[in-house]
């Protein structure tokens, strides 16, 4: 029996979440076109949000807190919480290796759903079924760091207290390649600590790892 319902919204068309729920690895139809759709569905909603909310914010200011709330690590908390993992549909091979719980392989799923919903039901419904998912993170974004990504606010941390720079260390790089894991550690000598991020680019995961040492920092 198709699977009809996604936080509250009931599918008029069950196949559209089906499909969004299917990855790649799983055969067609899989979700790679929907998630197309749904990155700008979200990229949409997300900035029509942060406009409304910060009337006095600079067009960089926004596009960055854009940035930061959909991120691949952001989109995957918001999967884990409404438990999209549970509920994919994966290949052998995924599914042994743990795909149900890789943060690209969520936030893929999340952005699929996102499109299915307004494919089956138009732009204002999916909008107000989305938009609470990522009002907690959109009010906790503080003003005073809005334009200023982790590794940028690390750095700056550093600098002003004459330490050395960070290092970035991938620690590991997996998965097939249109699902590629990469793990960083980054790297602290003074005061000396670390912490490790994971994400579907070197780059995200060194963001994700530089937040992890930040939460570390007393006023970071």
């Amino acid at each position: 029996m198709a699977v009809q319902g996604f936080a509250g919204h009931v599918f008029a068309q069950p196949a559209l979440l089906g499909q969004a729920l299917t990855h790649r690895s799983a055969g067609a139809p899989h979700n790679e076109r929907l998630e197309f759709l749904g990155d700008a569905l979200l990229g949409l909603i997300v900035a029509e949000a942060l406009y409304a909310r910060w009337p006095k914010a600079d067009e960089g200011s926004l596009t960055r807190a854009r940035a930061e709330l959909v991120r691949e690590s952001s989109l995957a908390a918001v999967a884990r919480r409404l438990q999209v993992g549970e509920r994919l549909v994966l290949g052998p091979g995924e599914m042994k290796s743990g795909g149900h719980r890789r943060d690209s392989i969520l936030s893929d799923a999340l952005e699929a759903v996102i499109a299915a919903i307004y494919l089956d039901a138009g732009f204002d419904t999916c909008r107000r079924i989305v938009l609470p998912w990522f009002e907690e993170a959109v009010s906790a974004v503080p003003a005073s760091k809005v334009g200023k990504d982790a590794k940028t606010r690390l750095q700056e941390w550093l600098q002003a207290r004459q330490k050395p720079l960070p290092q970035y260390v991938l620690r590991s790089e997996a998965g097939e390649e249109h699902a590629r894991v990469f793990v960083v550690a980054c790297v602290l000598s003074d005061p000396a600590m670390s912490g490790e991020g994971e994400g579907g680019s070197r780059r995200a995961a060194e963001q994700v790892a530089a937040e992890a040492v930040l939460r570390q920092l007393p006023g970071g």
